[in-house]
């Protein structure tokens, strides 16, 4: 199971290894498949995404990205995490707010997200949590998930994971719900709630941590057998000759 160094570690190396998102000489290559996990404020969707790399031994990207992000950017992860998944009028005043720490652009905060999830994209074997990977990354070779929940149950997570009271749990559910939804529609023009973004929605509240890793790993499963395939029967589809045609005399 990859720690979350580890994980640091391999996507800084991968960024190190050239300007290009997509390694040469891959052509020949089978796809790497990837996880793009979106989720709603406290539906446990990093719980989930944590059991699914644990069974897959896939790294997970969360916080090892705001990391990476604060390493390229050259300003301390506090300033990343601040505005992390916030929409852009609230990215573009923080940023402002560094600019007596370091020189930081929206532009550049975003290009650099990009980068990094393509990257890793192009890498495969991985599970990017957030940060509008299932938009990024080619749906081809992307098992797109959302993880919902109802709202009592979320408040009541966040409640026990942030030692905070019901009233301050439901206030930070809403605000990094809008937060999130406005990220990806400045950014993206896509809708969070939208169900044709994704291909797997799931309710933690009906099932386990384990159960939805199950489902998750399933569907991965049976996209990959799927593409594969599609592959072998191009593979084995006989060459079709044009057909010469006869003039009449």
């Amino acid at each position: 199971m990859y720690t979350r160094e580890q994980a640091f570690r391999i996507a800084s190396a991968l960024m190190r290894s050239g300007e290009h998102p997509h390694p040469r000489g891959i052509e020949s290559l089978p796809p790497a498949f990837t996880i793009a996990l979106s989720r709603e404020a406290g539906s446990g969707g990093l719980f989930i995404a944590r059991e699914v790399g644990r069974r897959l031994n896939w790294p997970v990207y969360d916080d090892e990205l705001l990391t990476e992000l604060s390493r390229q950017l050259r300003v301390d992860v506090h300033s990343v995490e601040a505005v992390d998944e916030r929409p852009r009028g609230w990215l573009l005043e923080c940023l402002e707010s560094f600019a007596s720490r370091a020189t930081v652009s929206e532009a550049n905060y975003f290009r650099a997200l990009v980068r990094i999830i393509l990257t890793l994209g192009a890498r495969g074997h991985c599970i990017v949590v957030g940060r509008g990977a299932t938009c990024i990354l080619p749906a081809e070779t992307t098992l797109r998930v959302r993880v919902v929940a109802p709202r009592a149950s979320r408040v009541a997570l966040i409640a026990r994971e942030r030692g905070c009271d019901q009233e301050q749990a439901a206030r930070f559910v809403d605000s990094t719900d809008l937060e999130r939804s406005k990220f990806l529609k400045g950014h993206f023009h896509q809708d969070l709630t939208d169900p044709l973004g994704y291909d797997l929605i799931l309710n933690s509240s009906r099932f386990s941590v384990e159960e939805s890793s199950e489902m998750v790993i399933e569907g991965l499963r049976r996209m990959q057998a799927r593409h594969a395939t599609r592959e072998s029967a191009h593979e084995h589809e006989p060459e079709r000759r044009p057909v010469a045609s006869a003039s009449v005399g």
